[in-house]
């Protein structure tokens, strides 16, 4: 509300009126009972007129970061897994996607492993991956067969999660020539799946060794053995994502483990060529 609006002029007027008949008490033409009344109405008034304008300059200022701010990318794939029977482990060849335009990667050693029991499972309630049986890091990533990923802006992860122990979810992606990276974000409740979300933008990387799901680090100016990835990294066209468990499970029961139920990414479609 600007001084040139009608509410607020008409408020400013008011205010004036009563000072000036406060004037008029003070050289004795207004009685003093009034006075007080008057006097009370222009605090009010005057407080009244504070609040407009400042609701007011709210109200003009979100409207303005409105206009300037980044539209949310669209949903760019949702999975939230299935399961034949109960919880096994995933065998060469079996579905667990929901989604068919989705390709499921399986990496590390327990990713195939001849013995179930030392291999990636699907669990239930509610349907997720499970760790807990692996007997090396694992990690899984999932991949549209027509389209590339663009993660950079307002990209993001939203993904229902729980831990075990000291174990925690941590994305990975892999990019348009081949790298794959692991990022620093870690969600660990080991009180029951938690639904989060982060986005990529804001992530620390360090590259991963695919084969063993082991981080690689280099060694800085100053011998710090600094694994962060320290190139810039080009997020606007990646091949898959997903999560990583960097330990092995501890088998069944209680121990340490991750079960990654519903995963969604949100980021811009780029298609392949």
């Amino acid at each position: 509300m600007s001084p040139a609006n009608p509410l607020f002029s008409k408020i400013l007027r008011k205010t004036a009126r009563c000072a000036a008949e406060v004037s008029s008490r003070e050289h004795g033409t207004v009685p003093p009972q009034k006075v007080r009344i008057i006097r009370g109405m222009s605090r009010h008034i005057v407080t009244l007129a504070l609040i407009c304008l400042a609701a007011a300059t709210l109200r003009s200022s979100a409207v303005a970061q409105g206009r300037g701010a980044a539209a949310p990318p669209p949903l760019f794939f949702k999975e939230t897994w299935q399961i034949s029977g109960p919880a096994h482990a995933i065998a060469l060849g079996e579905n667990v996607l929901t989604n068919a335009n989705l390709e499921l990667k399986l990496y590390g050693p327990s990713a195939n492993a001849a013995d179930p029991d030392k291999r990636i499972w699907i669990s239930t309630p509610p349907t997720n991956i499970w760790t807990g049986m692996t007997t090396t890091p694992f990690a899984a990533t999932l991949r549209d067969k027509s389209n590339y990923v663009d993660l950079t802006g307002l990209a993001k992860v939203h993904w229902v999660t729980r831990a075990s122990g000291f174990h925690v979810v941590r994305p990975v992606v892999k990019l348009v020539d081949g790298t794959f990276l692991v990022g620093e974000h870690a969600d660990a409740s080991t009180s029951g799946f938690l639904e989060s979300e982060f986005v990529f933008a804001t992530q620390r990387w360090m590259k991963l060794d695919i084969d063993r799901v082991v981080t690689k680090g280099t060694y800085g100016p100053a011998q710090d053995a600094s694994a962060w990835w320290r190139e810039p990294v080009d997020l606007s066209k990646v091949d898959e994502v997903g999560f990583a468990d960097l330990m092995p499970g501890s088998g069944h029961g209680a121990g340490g483990y991750v079960n990654v139920s519903t995963f969604e990414v949100y980021g811009k479609t780029v298609p392949r060529k």
